[in-house]
Order: structure tokens, then C-alpha cells, then sequence
């Protein structure tokens, strides 16, 4: 098992490698990159969004180019839009944003670079990469732990109660509304919250933006724990609504198994009581599974779920900053994000198989490749 973790420790830089190399592919075709988006800018008449531009080249050269779009240049240029630009405004562009080096070129430097987590800075903020994705992490975080803490206070004995009474009315109404929790995406449940609790519609109990109030520096420590849950109330909601099902299956049916095999049969033989059996035995062994799984469970919970909920109401995270970077087509954020992203998740992945060695020393991966 040793050997297998050293393999798959080995396999993170490469996998990190190949997926960065795969989207970095795919943005760079995309259409509407940084240079087209300050041309729109400039068409429209917006000429000192150059000032805004955290590059190589000076605001004041930038303005000073800027000024050239008044004038009309019939040009042929390879960025829509270009057309009656100088074709040195479209070149002090390319050079500003690092367009004027080839793409392999530019693809190595980069990864260089995030060996030393080195993301650069914001095409459009104007500070380091990494210091962004400090300042959301906390957000994403907290959604993805509470979330995923909750789901299992709530899968675990629900799963339980479950295959203790299977085929039950109970079981029966339950596996509907996990049917329909499972069915329905969370973004969706999360509409139907704002509409009914935020002021959409009917009540208006929970605040709607935001995870912190406006007087959060005035208030004392009791008052802003009240107001941090207050503001989480909705968005961990919407997120365990569309994510506890699978596990509380998961959870029934591995109880379920137990239940089944024949040391439970002969535990009963021997007179003991159900919840003996049920807690003594069946418990430990039908949760190994489960708890093996929670690397999984946060992953998916920080860097899948989050995102449409953080801009849904409006919560500056990782995933809100991800998709404004993708709108402005941001690139130092949107490849920053997506290497963190892409580490955090190789790293616990493996934790997570890791776990299911621990929890039960008779599953090793290692073994498959022997």
C-alpha cells in the first residue's frame, strides 16, 4: 500500500500538468480573450479602461494609445472588432498582456511560475493572484465544511432508520423525497429559497447577499457568530437539499448488506437484543464505507456545489471569482483557481483512498497493481 501512495504522490504533478495543459488549450481558442474584451471596451468609447490593466506596459502609455482609437485606421487585424484600430494599439495590447510570445511559451513560463505559486496578478484588479484566493478561500470554505458536516449528520441516521425499516411507509415517503432531492439541482432549490425566505416573494427572514452583515466590525463575538450562520442559513441549505441523498443511500445500503450476512444471524442466535446487534456489530462495519468517503463528499462540495450558490447570492468566494474571471476573461485568475482547485482536489482524492485503507486495512489498492 506504501508503494501505491508513493505511485499516486507521483502521479499528482503530471496530473496537475495534463490538466492545466488541456483548459489552458481550450481558453486560449475560446473567443472574446483579454485583448478583444479592451478593444470592446475602446469600440464603445470606454478608452480608459486601459488604466484598469495591471501589465507589463504603463496606464499612462496605455491612455496615451488608447487615444488612437478616435482616429480611423481601416486595419484587417486578427481580433474581431479590431477594425480602425492602429494596428500599434493592437500590438502594445498583445505586449501588455503577454499575447506577443508563442503559446508554448507562454504555457511553460506559466506552469514555472505556479511551481512557486507565483500566479501573477489580476488582468483587472491590480493585485497578486494568490492574495485573492486567500481572501475567498474562507468563504468556499465555509460553505463546503458546513455542508459537508451537515449531510452527514443528516445521511447517517436517516440511511439507518431506513434499513432498519425497509419497505415501511416511512422508507417508502423518504426514498420520494430523496427521489426529488436527488432530481433537482441545487441552483434551483436555492431560487426557491430566495422566493420564499429572502424577500423574493413571501418572507423575508434571511438576508439575500452577502456572508457578513454591514455592522459585522460593531458587533460582539455572540452577535457575530448569530450573524455568520444567519447569512449561511440559505446557501447550506440549498447545498445539502441537493446533496444528502446519494449518501443517505449509500448509507441504507450498506446496512442494508450487513444486515444480511450471517454473523448478524448468528449474533441473534446467540440472544442478543437488536440494538445490540445493530450498534455492536452491524454499525462499525457498515460505516467504514461511509466515513471513507468524506474526502470525496468535501470535494465535491467545495469545488462542484459552491459555485453556482456563491453567485447565486452573491458570496465572494472562490467560485463567484472564478466565474467573474471567466466572464472577463481574467486569465491569471481563471488558470490561479484552477490550479489550487485542481491540487486540493488530487491531494484529497488521495486521502480518500488512503481512508478506505485505514478504516478497512483489508481493501488495498496497491494489491490491483501487483
Amino acid at each position: 500500500m506504501f508503494v501505491y501512495f508513493l505511485r499516486r504522490l507521483a502521479l499528482i504533478p503530471l496530473t496537475l500538468f495534463g490538466i492545466m495543459a488541456v483548459n489552458f488549450l481550450f481558453v486560449q481558442l475560446a473567443p472574446g480573450g483579454p485583448v478583444e474584451q479592451v478593444i470592446s471596451k475602446l469600440q464603445s468609447g470606454a478608452g480608459n479602461s486601459l488604466g484598469r490593466i495591471s501589465a507589463t506596459g504603463s496606464g499612462e502609455g496605455g491612455m496615451q494609445m488608447a487615444s488612437l482609437n478616435k482616429q480611423d485606421y481601416a486595419v484587417r487585424s486578427k481580433y474581431r472588432g479590431a477594425q480602425g484600430l492602429d494596428p500599434a494599439l493592437i500590438k502594445e495590447l498583445e505586449v501588455q498582456f503577454g499575447f506577443d510570445k508563442p503559446l508554448y511559451v507562454r504555457f511553460f513560463s506559466m506552469m514555472k511560475n505556479y511551481l512557486c505559486l507565483d500566479f501573477g496578478n489580476s488582468f483587472y484588479r491590480d493585485v497578486p493572484v494568490i492574495r485573492l484566493i486567500r481572501e475567498k478561500m474562507s468563504v468556499s470554505v465555509s460553505l463546503g465544511v458546513w455542508t459537508t458536516l451537515i449531510i452527514y449528520l443528516i445521511s447517517i441516521p436517516l440511511g439507518i432508520f431506513k434499513a432498519v425499516h425497509d419497505g415501511s411507509k416511512f422508507d417508502v415517503f423518504s426514498s420520494w423525497v430523496i427521489v426529488v432531492g436527488y432530481a433537482i439541482p441545487s441552483f434551483l432549490f436555492a431560487m426557491l429559497l430566495i422566493v420564499l425566505f429572502c424577500g423574493g416573494r413571501y418572507f423575508d427572514w434571511f438576508p439575500l447577499r452577502g456572508l457578513f452583515s454591514e455592522n459585522w466590525d460593531q458587533l460582539n463575538t455572540l452577535d457575530k457568530i448569530k450573524d455568520y450562520f444567519w447569512h449561511l442559513a440559505m446557501p447550506v441549505s440549498a447545498m445539502v437539499i441537493g446533496g444528502f441523498a446519494g449518501l443517505t443511500m449509500l448509507t441504507k445500503n450498506s446496512f442494508m448488506e450487513e444486515i444480511s450476512k450471517q454473523y448478524v444471524l448468528t449474533a441473534k442466535a446467540k440472544g442478543l437484543d437488536r440494538m445490540s446487534v445493530l450498534y455492536a456489530h452491524v454499525f462499525r462495519n457498515a460505516m467504514l464505507i461511509v466515513l471513507a468517503g468524506f474526502p470525496a463528499v468535501l470535494v465535491s462540495m467545495l469545488f462542484t456545489g459552491s459555485v453556482l450558490i456563491e453567485v447565486i447570492f452573491s458570496l465572494d468566494g472562490l467560485g463567484l471569482l472564478g466565474f467573474e474571471a471567466v466572464m472577463t476573461r481574467d486569465y491569471p485568475v481563471i488558470f490561479g483557481t484552477l490550479y489550487i482547485f485542481g491540487l486540493i482536489g488530487l491531494v484529497l482524492n488521495l486521502l480518500s483512498d488512503m481512508t478506505y485503507h485505514w478504516v478497512d486495512p483489508r481493501i488495498d489498492f496497491g494489491a490491483r497493481h501487483e
